[in-house]
């Protein structure tokens, strides 16, 4: 699987996000400045965590308008892999490869604390690795998670199922403790309704190390190198 990892002023998991590619395929991947025009050749474009541009004027707002963003956005319809984490989640929804928008914590804190996900769907090159239902727990580290959507696309991603991850507790009960930042039907996670583009804020990158406290991450990472190599 030949990857490649997007990197914006003020991206910090770029590094990441890089280990864990390197840790799953043996090769480390193409790191593409923001303001390069064209991707290589590659099976997966990962956008990072961070806060691009310093999150002025929205998050992920001015990082979608870059150079680069104009030759994701055409890998993604030609059916090329993506898969935006945390800031990359945003990123995703300024630029339109999925729907909705990012608010601020419903408690305007930042967060940063593991936090438990269930499972929704594992029929995704992203997340084959997993079983439906699994509660998993990853780290989250943001202030505009807050995931918003109109009524009629809250109905559209629950009829084609594209909600692939969502907050829960170590039960996988959807409740309100167990969200932090307010999403909207706990959502923490969104794939398009081609398959190709996945969108989340947490991070799984941060936890494919038994020294990081754990490895629930790693499946995914896994999951990509089985569908795409």
């Amino acid at each position: 699987m030949r990857s490649a990892v997007v990197v914006f002023p003020a991206s910090n998991c770029d590094q990441d996000v890089a280990r864990a590619l390197h840790r799953v395929t043996g090769v480390a991947p193409e790191m593409v400045w923001h303001g390069e025009s064209t991707l290589p050749d590659v099976d997966l474009v990962v956008l990072p965590g961070g806060f691009s541009y310093g999150d002025y004027l929205r998050c992920g707002a001015m990082a979608a308008k870059t150079a680069i963003m104009n030759d994701v956005v055409r890998r993604a319809d030609a059916g090329v892999h993506i898969l935006g984490i945390c800031n990359g989640f945003q990123i995703l929804l300024e630029s339109g490869l999925l729907p909705g928008a990012m608010l601020p914590n419903a408690a305007i804190k930042f967060v940063c604390r593991d936090v438990h996900l269930v499972l929704e769907r594992t029929n995704t090159a992203f997340t084959n690795h997993y079983d439906h239902g699994q509660v998993i727990r990853v780290p989250v580290a943001h202030h505009e998670g807050n995931y918003f959507a109109g009524d009629d696309t809250l109905k559209a991603l629950q009829d084609n199922n594209q909600i692939v991850f969502r907050y829960t507790d170590e039960n996988a009960e959807a409740t309100p403790q167990s969200n932090p930042n307010g999403s909207l039907l706990n959502i923490a996670g969104l794939i398009n309704s081609t398959g190709n583009v996945l969108g989340m804020m947490p991070h799984p990158e941060r936890s494919v190390d038994p020294l990081h406290g754990g490895v629930d991450g790693l499946p995914l990472f896994e999951s990509l190198v089985e569908s795409l190599s």
